[in-house]
C-alpha cells in the first residue's frame, strides 16, 4: 500500500511532460546535477533535526539573554480560584456553553458572570507567556532574514528572477546551482522541523471556541 501511495504522490503523468521519466533525470549531463527526490530524503530530513537543535540553542543562548535585555518578562498569570468541579470541567471544555453555565451556577451558587470569569482566568493561566513569544518570533525572524539575505546573494543573478517564463524552460532538465542547491534544501529543513514543532509553538490565531467564549462575555 504505501508503494502504491508513493507512485501515486510522484506519478510522472502529474510532475513531467510526455515521454519523460524519473529515471531520465538521474544521468544528467558532467558538471551539471538536477533536482532529485534523494535530496529532499536524505538531507533535507536530517538536517530538519539540526534546523531543531540550532532552535533550542538560539531561543536559551540569544533570544532569552536579549529577552532580559529588553526586559521582557515572563510574566506570572493571575492564578483562578481552586474548584474542583469547575477544573474538572476545564478539562473537558474550556469555554462551557450557556447550558452549562447555568447547570453549574445551580450546582455551586455562583453568578454566571462568576464562572465566566474564573473560566477566562483559568484560560489565562495556560497562555504561553511574553517572553516565550518573544524568543520564537526571534528565532523565525533570524531564519528568515538569513535566508532572505542568502537567497538575494546567490540567487539574484538568476534568468527566471526577473523573467519567471524562465523556470520552465527545458523544464525539467535544469541544472542545479549550489547556490541553489544549498537554499532549498535549507528552507525544506525549515519548514520541516515546524511539522514537528507546530505541536508545541504558540498559536497565531484564535480558534473557534475562543471566539465563542470572547462572544460570551460580550
Amino acid at each position: 500500500m504505501t508503494a502504491s501511495i508513493s507512485a501515486w504522490i510522484w506519478s510522472e503523468r502529474f510532475w513531467l511532460p510526455e515521454n519523460v521519466s524519473w529515471a531520465d533525470l538521474e544521468h544528467p549531463p558532467a558538471g551539471a546535477e538536477y533536482p532529485r527526490l534523494q535530496h529532499m530524503l536524505s538531507h533535507a530530513f536530517p538536517l530538519a533535526a539540526g534546523v531543531l537543535l540550532l532552535r533550542l540553542l538560539f531561543e536559551r543562548l540569544v533570544a532569552k539573554p536579549c529577552a532580559h535585555i529588553l526586559q521582557i518578562q515572563t510574566g506570572v498569570p493571575r492564578r483562578a480560584q481552586p474548584n474542583a468541579v469547575l477544573e474538572r470541567l476545564y478539562q473537558a471544555n474550556t469555554c462551557p456553553d450557556t447550558r452549562q453555565l447555568e447547570g453549574l451556577s445551580k450546582q455551586l451558587d455562583w453568578e454566571e458572570r462568576k464562572i465566566q470569569r474564573w473560566f477566562r482566568i483559568r484560560r489565562n493561566q495556560d497562555r504561553p507567556g511574553t517572553q516565550k513569544k518573544f524568543c520564537e518570533s526571534m528565532w523565525r525572524f533570524t531564519f528568515y532574514l538569513v535566508i532572505f539575505i542568502y537567497a538575494i546573494c546567490h540567487l539574484w543573478l538568476s534568468p527566471w528572477t526577473w523573467d519567471t517564463r524562465q523556470c520552465w524552460y527545458n523544464y525539467p532538465f535544469q541544472p542545479l546551482s549550489p547556490g541553489q542547491y544549498n537554499h532549498y534544501v535549507a528552507e525544506l529543513a525549515f519548514y520541516w522541523s515546524l511539522m514537528v514543532s507546530q505541536f508545541t509553538d504558540i498559536k497565531r490565531k484564535a480558534d473557534l471556541r475562543r471566539h465563542c467564549c470572547s462572544n460570551q462575555l460580550n
